[in-house]
């Protein structure tokens, strides 16, 4: 099993690895930059070859950079428009040569100006970034959203209209989350319900897109359109659900992120602990 937590490169990217080793994970996550910001780390060439050879030794089997929340690609405003595609070329550019595997984004919101429009100013970006992008190393993922507000990607054939528009660029993929899918309404608790998220998905996007997940509990019911994460077992898709999710034949080997609510990361390991034990044979 593939999991781990969303951690801090602040200290160094091997600093992250050894925390990811001490919350028992074998895979993390990072904000890219300053998640409420654009102001981005130096990362010097060696810092980067330490951290490919420590989790290579270290056996951390998956790690995925994440981009900062105020990147929006189907904004209105053509600054934030603008900054938001030429930092998202760049982070793409330093962490292929780390060797990091995905960079998940939020697809983004149109503002009120319609979801066509949004997903239009996406593709507009994303055709900027993607045709200067030559990284072998690191794909791009977009994120399945909760749809709260003006946000694009709380409906999965809104994120295939994207993928359709770009041409289906073979460097791109899906980072599901398990809170948002349920915000959207989508019965993560029955496996029922996971069938049918896993049908559709197969039908809009095709399974070989979907890449990993963000397992994140969820403090709002089904379908609430709300955001926000619990911690696992202590939300509303609860011990059962969550072990549902792990064990579904086309989720259960999915690389498993952890962004739930902590005060500290170390309150990772008992998280990881209990879906450990959650997933069977």
């Amino acid at each position: 099993m593939i999991i781990g937590a969303h951690l801090s490169i602040a200290k160094g990217m091997s600093k992250a690895v050894d925390q990811a080793r001490g919350i028992d994970g074998n895979a993390f996550q990072f904000f890219t930059r300053n998640p409420r910001g654009g102001k981005a780390r130096a990362i010097p060439r060696a810092e980067m070859e330490e951290f490919r050879q420590r989790r290579l030794l270290d056996g951390v089997k998956c790690v995925v950079g994440h981009m900062p929340y105020t990147i929006n690609l189907a904004t209105n405003r053509p600054d934030i428009h603008e900054f938001g595609k030429m930092t998202l070329l760049a982070d793409l550019e330093r962490f292929n040569e780390a060797g990091v595997e995905y960079l998940v984004l939020h697809p983004g919101s149109h503002l009120g100006d319609g979801g066509r429009a949004g997903i239009e100013r996406i593709i507009d970006a994303l055709t900027y970034v993607l045709s200067r992008y030559q990284g072998e190393n690191t794909l791009l993922l977009l994120e399945t959203m909760a749809g709260q507000g003006t946000e694009i990607g709380g409906d999965l054939w809104e994120i295939k209209e994207i993928f359709v528009g770009l041409g289906w660029p073979q460097n791109m993929g899906i980072c599901l989350d398990s809170c948002h899918l349920f915000a959207a309404g989508h019965d993560l608790t029955q496996t029922a319900g996971i069938d049918h998220l896993v049908d559709e998905l197969d039908r809009s996007l095709g399974l070989d897109r979907v890449k990993m997940m963000h397992l994140n509990d969820s403090k709002k019911g089904l379908g609430s359109g709300a955001d926000r994460h619990a911690k696992i077992g202590q939300g509303v898709l609860g011990v059962e659900g969550i072990g549902k999710i792990v064990n579904h034949p086309a989720l259960r080997d999915l690389p498993f992120i952890l962004e739930t609510p902590v005060a500290d990361y170390q309150e990772y390991a008992e998280e990881i602990r209990l879906v450990r034990q959650l997933r069977t044979a």
